[in-house]
């Protein structure tokens, strides 16, 4: 599953892949056949382990101590405030009306899933490895099609009841029916769920099943059966869930803020791969509407952590008293992790954005180098791939191995996607390069559309105009040059600002012509990809599918990605599929930056190392008593 952040950097959040606090399995040897007369399957040969990987490498041997990213000494305690920075499925920044952040209804708060525990737990140093929480260890058949998870017994729920077999069997169910789009899909090719005894539970997997599918399943939140049982998980409520994770839910007003409490007995406390994690006694989330707003509750100290997403306010604004003086600190975190995509998605649902000279002509209007340089104050880089930041973007002309992948498409495809890779073109930096704009007048003559007068019509005399939709204002200094550019080839371009519930709301139904949006991927490519580009997926509401790709080179491409045998294919296959929607211009790509902007009250301690792909802040950092002692917060 893809954990979203979204918005743009100069605006809002970002995305990176699902993550959480990740256990350990002190259990070696091998336990054998399981019995299967209950279910009328054959028995088959099973290997126990006690982490997955994609492609079975894993770095932490089975007695491991705790991950080198945390700091094993650190002390519990104080609090963290900030606001959020990352939300996913139907999570909200700015407000919520539910704590069920598990479906597609409702806008729930965000940080809901610290209060779960899941079978299994990511390294955050690793690509995709994840290791036992709940379960101590799991045993894999011969053909991969089933696992078999070994369930610690000292498992507890927040309310003391234990959590075993049929909590489990009950979650995965749950969330295959009733679940998110983006947790349910993915979990199509889960055949069926059997348990086996109380602590023992087998997930089978159809043939179909890529090799990710079974990591996406033991990092799913386990929900207490007993608890929901007895109330409709499908509905929106205010009704705190029964969890058993490292925090429970707190305080909370919606709209305003709310608070995750540290669980003092929390039965996995003293697992190595929870040693030095889960620092803070209190976890909270303020919500502002308005950004400017935020910034001066910050200034004020009204919370202590933020992430800085706009670049003339980390460049000019970070002069305020408490920060010329070091009681605030910015800090700039290196991201080695895939930096995504992000820009301005266009519609294809809507018949205005169907013609790919069209969308690419879109996209020649947009001047980042001006943006970039008048703007950011030189803080960004173009986008150019989906997979930028990463050794799965393509780069140059088509590998042997890519062709060997692409050439069965090649009447289908441009002649682009096997030349040298596509990128966004270069401007002057004027602002309006008349060169970049002549050829995106002649794509759109191309495609059909004549002058009349100011205006670019088709061929029944209907005007191009096309909407924008956001939910604040943060990227007006940057559409206002870009609808401009438009004006000129004769696009009335507009933007259409509403609140974020509706905002949510509009992307869930498609209701938009061009959105802004960032993504950002695992390392590993995962079943959570067919919600961006799969062609099932661009019909079926709540998915992440914005553009409405259906091409069946793509979704060739993303199966054969999906199911490569080793990492290596899997990466050939990620560049070929990288060329292909490149050359679709499905959306007018942005900027990235290597590294996280953090502003933070001089209160806090951090480990020596950071997770490779993750910046570690939750689950890792701690407040120092003596600092925050003398500024007198954080305690």
């Amino acid at each position: 599953m893809v954990r979203r952040r979204e918005g743009h950097q100069d605006r809002g959040g970002q995305v990176s892949g699902a993550r959480g606090p990740t256990r350990r399995a002190a259990i070696g040897g091998a336990l054998g056949l399981i019995a299967a007369a209950a279910s009328g399957r054959p028995a088959a040969a099973l290997t126990l382990r006690h982490g997955l990987s994609a492609y079975g490498d894993l770095k932490y041997p089975v007695d491991f101590r705790h991950f080198d990213w945390v700091d094993p000494r650190a002390p519990k305690g104080g609090r963290l405030s900030t606001v959020p920075s990352s939300w996913a499925l139907n999570q909200n920044p700015t407000t919520f009306n539910s704590l069920n952040g598990l479906i597609l209804k409702g806008d729930a708060a965000v940080g809901s899933e610290l209060i779960y525990d899941s079978l299994m737990v990511r390294a955050l140093d690793e690509p995709d490895a994840v290791y036992g929480l709940v379960a101590s260890a799991v045993e894999i058949s011969d053909d991969g099609r089933t696992h078999v998870f070994h369930l610690r017994r000292e498992a507890r729920f927040h309310d003391g009841s234990p959590l075993d077999a049929e909590d489990v069997a009950f979650s995965l169910t749950t969330l295959k029916a009733l679940g998110h789009p983006l947790i349910a899909e993915p979990l199509r090719e889960m055949d069926s769920v059997e348990v086996l005894a109380p602590d023992r539970v087998a997930v089978h997997y159809t043939a179909a099943a890529g090799r990710t599918l079974p990591l996406a399943v033991a990092v799913l939140p386990i929900l207490s059966k007993r608890h929901w049982t007895s109330r409709d998980f499908s509905a929106s409520t205010l009704e705190p869930p029964l969890g058993s994770g490292a925090y429970r839910i707190g305080r909370f007003d919606p709209g305003r803020f709310i608070e995750y409490e540290r669980v003092a007995d929390w039965w996995a406390k003293d697992l190595p791969v929870a040693v030095g994690q889960a620092n803070f006694d209190v976890i909270r989330y303020e919500m502002y509407r308005e950004r400017t707003t935020a910034f001066e509750a910050f200034k004020a100290g009204q919370y202590l952590l933020r992430e800085e997403a706009t670049s003339s306010v980390w460049a000019t604004q970070y002069d305020f008293p408490a920060a010329v003086d070091g009681r605030v600190k910015r800090i700039e975190l290196e991201d080695l992790s895939p930096s995504g995509a992000q820009g301005w998605f266009l519609n294809t649902r809507r018949e205005i954005f169907r013609d790919a000279r069209v969308r690419e002509a879109i996209g020649l209007a947009f001047d980042f180098e001006w943006s970039n340089k008048n703007l950011f104050f030189d803080s960004y880089r173009r986008t150019p791939s989906f997979f930028v930041n990463s050794d799965l973007e393509a780069t140059g002309l088509p590998s042997p191995q890519e062709l060997a992948l692409l050439e069965p498409h090649r009447a289908r495809l441009s002649p682009a996607v096997f030349e040298t890779a596509w990128r966004p073109p270069v401007s002057d930096g004027s602002g309006r390069d008349r060169k970049l704009l002549k050829r995106a007048s002649d794509l759109l003559a191309a495609a059909g559309w004549t002058r009349r007068g100011e205006q670019l019509v088709d061929a029944g005399g209907r005007p191009f105009a096309i909407e924008f939709l956001e939910s604040d204002s943060g990227l007006d200094r940057v559409l206002g040059p870009f609808q401009k550019n438009l004006g000129a080839l004769g696009i009335t371009a507009t933007t259409r600002l509403v609140d974020p519930s509706q905002y949510e709301k509009r992307l869930r139904d498609f209701d938009f012509d061009v959105v802004s949006r960032r993504y950002a991927f695992s390392p590993t490519l995962d079943e959570g990809l067919r919600q961006f580009w799969h062609s099932s997926s661009a019909t079926r509401s709540g998915s992440n599918n914005l553009a409405g790709i259906a091409d069946p080179a793509v979704d060739t491409l993303l199966e054969t990605a999906l199911g490569a045998a080793t990492r290596a294919e899997m990466t050939v296959a990620a560049r070929a599929l990288d060329r292909v929607l490149r050359s679709g211009h499905w959306w007018v790509p942005c900027w990235y930056k290597a590294s996280n902007w953090i502003a933070a009250w001089d209160v806090f301690g951090r480990p020596a190392v950071k997770p490779r792909y993750d910046r570690g802040i939750l689950a890792t950092w701690w407040v120092d008593r003596t600092r925050a002692t003398a500024l007198g917060k954080g305690l």
